[in-house]
């Protein structure tokens, strides 16, 4: 059985290592929007310019730009097994543009506070260079506000500042009721408790999708 996973979170729940680490496991593509923004932002596209714009003034990217981008990466040979998606569908019209293409079959939720969120985020660094990303309790770097890859400077994305953070969580729970609704609906949505160590949250989310077949 093909796995079409989409798996979401509020920001700092862990679902892109979720994704990552399962992707791994179950040998299906892990396809972050988040990831795609930031190339076109790094090679200073003029798509990436209006998502950088977007992005650090806390707003969400539009449902025309960000359906096109995914609609194209799944059509790619190595879906055909299955896929894991991170980021995406983030609106009620998301959800439902994915559903008039292909089929998905377990909608994911890993769930943590907005305390933990705010928390989790503030901690995180990214290289002003090559674009890493570091975390001072989880993946601290080896010398403090130093690139491991690249000696870049390790600095807070305007987007991970507290201000942000706070909107875009009030943003993500707005949108995210209907997203749940609509899959609760579909008789495909499960959650895990993202409070958990990042194993426990893996052993509970390697289950799950070990369920589908």
């Amino acid at each position: 059985m093909k796995k079409n996973i989409v798996l979401f979170g509020p920001q700092g729940s862990g679902k892109g290592t979720q994704a990552q680490l399962s992707s791994k496991a179950f040998r299906i593509p892990h396809i972050s929007t988040g990831d795609i923004f930031r190339q076109n932002i790094k090679e200073k596209t003029e798509l990436g310019q209006k998502i950088e714009k977007l992005i650090n003034s806390g707003k969400l990217v539009p449902d025309d730009i960000t359906n096109e981008i995914v609609k194209e990466r799944l059509q790619k040979d190595d879906c055909s097994m299955g896929f894991i998606l991170d980021g995406f569908p983030r609106t009620l019209n998301q959800a439902q543009f994915l559903s008039s293409f292909i089929n998905i079959n377990l909608a994911l939720e890993i769930f943590i506070s907005d305390e933990e969120a705010i928390k989790r985020i503030g901690d995180r660094r990214t290289c002003s260079k090559c674009g890493a990303v570091y975390h001072l309790t989880h993946l601290a770097p080896r010398e403090e506000g130093v690139c491991d890859k690249c000696y870049g400077d390790l600095i807070i994305r305007d987007d991970d500042k507290e201000k942000s953070v706070k909107k875009r969580l009030e943003t993500y729970h707005k949108q995210t009721e209907d997203l749940i609704n609509f899959y609760y609906k579909e008789g495909i949505y499960k959650k895990v408790d993202g409070m958990q160590t990042i194993a426990d949250v893996n052993n509970a989310v390697g289950e799950i999708i070990k369920s589908l077949t």
